[in-house]
């Protein structure tokens, strides 16, 4: 790929990941993980060409100019992002594949001080979240996902998203839990309100909870629609009345009032200093 079509497609992909983009000319000059790549792609030559010094004093003056430090002798594959930038840190040995997102403080870094493949291998379609660490010799299979400030440091499977310190996976994809999500989802929407984030991937344990509440209260109204019908095929009259319609600004306007009525007391306090 010449260089002007791989700078079409670095563009292109930012477009893609980054809603904030507003034109070519923008991103040329204001997006400093593209340019810290840029620069990392001629350091990286200089590198493999044995040009050591020179590709190192190129990476110090990139990560100068855009807070991203990147060894140049990272392997790093096409459509790569680092969003924001600031503070990411990649290793000598790390590699990197196609249409990988990183946010910013990202470490890809190593665990020991013996030379050798020490730093992390990441496949295509990786995300890391804002701060993560990955650490050592691993490897974030095609797909992975890792939650913010996350240390990483054992191998990630295929299409698995890893939180927390040490990183756990936190989901693994299933027919089941694709199925699961798409129920809440109606069943948040029946109730009057956006089930967002209450998915299988998300390790929030009230977005969990409310999920959980969703499951049980699609099985009693299936339990009570099944009562009804039955009821009704032996000639009762029951369940003939729609339940009344949820309004998510009632409870707004609920919450609102309690609210002022906290502010209202910590008015009337009066401290003595």
């Amino acid at each position: 790929m010449g260089v002007i079509a791989r700078l079409k497609d670095d563009i292109a992909s930012i477009y893609h990941r980054d809603p904030a983009a507003n034109g070519t000319i923008e991103i040329l000059f204001n997006y400093p993980g593209m340019q810290a790549i840029w620069i990392h792609r001629v350091s990286n030559k200089l590198w493999v060409r044995n040009w050591r010094l020179s590709a190192r004093c190129l990476s110090t003056f990139s990560r100068w100019l855009t807070g991203v430090e990147i060894h140049p002798g990272a392997t790093i594959g096409d459509r790569f992002f680092i969003d924001h930038g600031m503070g990411v840190v990649i290793g000598e040995t790390a590699e990197i594949g196609n249409d990988c997102t990183l946010y910013h403080g990202v470490t890809l870094g190593g665990t020991t001080w013996q030379s050798g493949k020490r730093h992390p291998t990441l496949g295509n379609n990786v995300v890391i979240g804002a701060g993560a660490k990955i650490l050592g010799p691993i490897t974030m299979n095609d797909g992975a996902r890792v939650g913010s400030n996350s240390v990483v440091v054992k191998d990630v499977p295929v299409d698995t998203t890893v939180v927390g310190i040490p990183g756990r996976v936190v989901a693994t994809p299933s027919a089941q839990s694709k199925e699961t999500s798409q129920r809440r989802t109606e069943m948040a929407k029946k109730y009057g309100f956006d089930a967002y984030a209450v998915s299988p991937d998300n390790p929030d344990p009230v977005a969990n909870a409310i999920g959980q509440m969703l499951d049980h209260m699609h099985l009693m109204d299936s339990k009570v629609q099944e009562v009804c019908q039955a009821v009704q095929t032996l000639g009762g009259s029951v369940c003939t009345e729609k339940l009344p319609e949820l309004d998510v600004e009632d409870f707004s306007d609920a919450e609102n009032a309690a609210a002022q009525k906290r502010q209202k007391s910590l008015d009337e306090f009066d401290p003595i200093i």
